[in-house]
């Protein structure tokens, strides 16, 4: 990894923390549950495109996302990279994504993903393979975090926005390991074994934070 990369997402937190608490009002629960230190895989839920900047600005340590590669047009794409954030192609196996992805968890930071691959329901109702191969291949923990009330009322200012000052929540859960049946880290059972534990464990944690917050 590039000195960059880390320094960057150093900086990336900090921005994101005073936009975030500029335009809303986010209540953090559970972060005393984040690891202070070594590899982790952050697993967000996806509900509105403010998600991955409102969990960068509220988690206790840096964290690079692995963020599509749409977004990466323009200034924007520079912008993205110097905050430590990586691009991934969602339409094919991206070798170079997923090589910066584990590089980020070989050095002991915080790899931040949306397991449903894209922005919907955010309820986990399915999970892609790309976060249980990290996890079997690096052998880092993940941590289950639900980001709730993005998508409950626009902005009238800002559509593309959530309500200004509105609250939102972020509820980390406890981090948990996978192991494939039989100590295997590699093929297709093993993936698919992962993901039935990682889906069952993300979708237990976000019913727990829905009722704990009452969204």
């Amino acid at each position: 990894m590039t000195p960059s990369g880390a320094g960057g997402a150093v900086a990336g937190r900090r921005l994101a923390l005073g936009v975030v608490r500029s335009l809303w009002r986010p209540r953090v629960l559970g972060a005393w549950r984040m690891p202070p230190a070594g590899p982790l895989i952050l697993a967000v839920n996806h509900t509105h495109n403010v998600d991955g900047p409102v969990l960068l600005g509220t988690a206790p340590r840096p964290v690079r996302f692995l963020v599509k590669r749409e977004a990466f047009v323009g200034p924007l794409g520079p912008f993205l990279r110097g905050v430590g954030q990586l691009s991934v192609d969602r339409g094919e196996i991206d070798l170079g994504a997923v090589r910066g992805a584990l590089r980020v968890l070989d050095d002991g930071e915080v790899l931040g993903v949306f397991p449903e691959g894209t922005r919907g329901d955010g309820d986990f109702s399915s999970v892609r393979a790309g976060v249980a191969y990290f996890a079997l291949r690096s052998g880092a923990p993940i941590q289950p975090v639900a980001v709730l009330g993005g998508a409950e009322r626009a902005s009238r200012l800002i559509p593309a926005l959530p309500r200004l000052r509105g609250r939102l929540d972020v509820v980390f859960g406890e981090p948990f390991t996978v192991a494939a049946p039989g100590g295997s880290r590699r093929g297709r059972a093993a993936l698919d074994g992962a993901k039935g534990v990682i889906q069952r464990r993300l979708a237990a944690h976000l019913r727990e934070a829905r009722h704990l917050t009452g969204r």
